[in-house]
């Protein structure tokens, strides 16, 4: 994903940290969300996330979400542990698409990315919130949904307005006729807390 505007950031010399730093802090003048980096559901999956070469390491949080004080989630890890996250105003947020910080509730699932701060938080620049990537079986289709079992449980995925297939590793379609009962597929999506299920952004099969 490009960069969009980022007017009043330096034109040159920027660095992550302090460009989240300052954001944290809240002196800075800065629209563009993802002027740092990707934002789309796969960047949250790449096995080396593109880093600015200033940060040696970028921090990631993942969990559910507990409180929303102000600017700050609270994280529960699913290892036990605890988080805490700083949204910004340059926070790229992606919630089955790319949304704002007020689509975050309590109970959603989140993966973030971002750099350590002085006193313990995590000043994310980009948050995925409810994102999975789950190895399914197709067992049934129909006209708004695709009924999938992953491991041991039955997943139904809503099929959205713009949700895409990729057949054997070919580029995205709309066309999702092709879709066969029985075949393995790859289901990039969003979970929904209410009902369980997944809205689906992507369908792989063939891969």
């Amino acid at each position: 994903m490009n960069a969009r505007n980022t007017t009043g950031v330096p034109a040159e010399g920027m660095r992550r940290r302090r460009f989240l730093t300052t954001a944290a802090l809240g002196g800075a003048t800065i629209v563009g969300a993802s002027a740092l980096g990707g934002l789309d559901a796969d960047a949250a999956f790449a096995a080396e996330p593109s880093l600015d070469p200033a940060i040696a390491k970028s921090s990631f949080v993942e969990g559910r979400i507990t409180g929303i004080t102000g600017s700050v989630l609270e994280v529960a890890g699913s290892g036990g542990g605890h988080a805490r996250v700083q949204m910004t105003h340059v926070t790229s947020v992606w919630k089955v698409r790319p949304a704002t910080a007020e689509v975050i509730e309590v109970g959603d699932g989140l993966y973030a990315r971002g750099v350590p701060m002085p006193d313990g938080t995590v000043a994310a620049d980009a948050v995925w919130v409810n994102i999975v990537n789950l190895d399914t079986t197709i067992r049934g289709i129909a006209r708004n949904r695709v009924h999938l079992a992953h491991g041991q449980h039955e997943v139904v995925g809503n099929i959205l307005t713009d949700t895409g297939a990729s057949y054997a590793g070919r580029g995205l379609t709309s066309d999702l006729s092709r879709l066969r009962i029985g075949q393995s597929a790859q289901v990039l999506g969003a979970w929904r807390p209410s009902d369980d299920s997944v809205d689906v952004v992507r369908i792989s099969v063939g891969h």
